[in-house]
């Protein structure tokens, strides 16, 4: 396959799955951007104040990761955030960042999602980091949540909202919402106070049967 029709098909993929996105409710308005690994030094993302209704794939925008671009549509102001997971973690090969509600609400208090349900552990551990808040669009930002991802697939960001890697952007998206889910969750079992965690027994057999289920595959 050639180039150029690889980029077409991921730029159709990366259309595809921002509308997704937003059908889900994760992203609203222009909040939130989605890029997708292409070759060894470049990436293609979302433009700068995209939305639903009007992103198309002649929009996504193609820039290396140092920030080198052309075009006729700016990358999206968090370009450094995704620029930087590609660089530190090379099974990324797509990243979904939204501002979807309780992960901003659980972000807001800039502490981690605990490990009060099982599933907190299909992004990697028994806990989701929750990085300190740094002005959007900053090296600052996207250096702590590429930091964060190293042993998780997911991280919230402090007072901002939430980013995941993952093999696809099905995988990515699906992570996204897992997240919001999950954080939606704990908020509602808050209401009859703080939730117990899992022990740390507990969490051994959930990964010793994660990984002889290869449990997670599918989210």
């Amino acid at each position: 396959m050639s180039d150029t029709v690889n980029e077409q098909i991921l730029r159709e993929e990366l259309v595809e799955h921002y509308r997704l996105v937003a059908e889900r409710g994760l992203n609203e308005l222009s909040s939130g951007n989605l890029s997708v690994r292409f070759g060894d030094d470049r990436m293609l993302i979302s433009p700068t104040g995209a939305a639903s209704e009007s992103i198309t794939t002649d929009s996504i925008v193609n820039i290396s990761l140092d920030g080198d671009w052309d075009g006729g549509r700016k990358p999206s102001s968090e370009w450094r955030m995704h620029a930087a997971i590609y660089e530190r973690h090379a099974g990324a090969e797509a990243v979904v960042h939204t501002h979807s509600d309780y992960c901003v609400a659980v972000a807001s208090h800039l502490k981690p999602l605990p490990g009060f349900h099982y599933l907190v552990g299909s992004f990697g551990g028994n806990d989701v980091p929750c990085v300190p808040y740094s002005t959007f669009g900053t090296q600052a930002l996207a250096d702590h949540a590429a930091e964060a991802l190293t042993h998780r697939t997911a991280c919230l960001l402090g007072k901002h909202g939430m980013i995941c890697r993952a093999p696809n952007l099905k995988r990515a998206v699906n992570q996204a919402h897992r997240l919001e889910i999950m954080c939606r969750q704990y908020i509602l079992a808050r209401q009859l106070g703080e939730p117990e965690r899992l022990t740390d027994t507990e969490w051994e057999e959930f990964f010793e049967r994660a990984r002889q289920n290869q449990y997670g595959k599918e989210i």
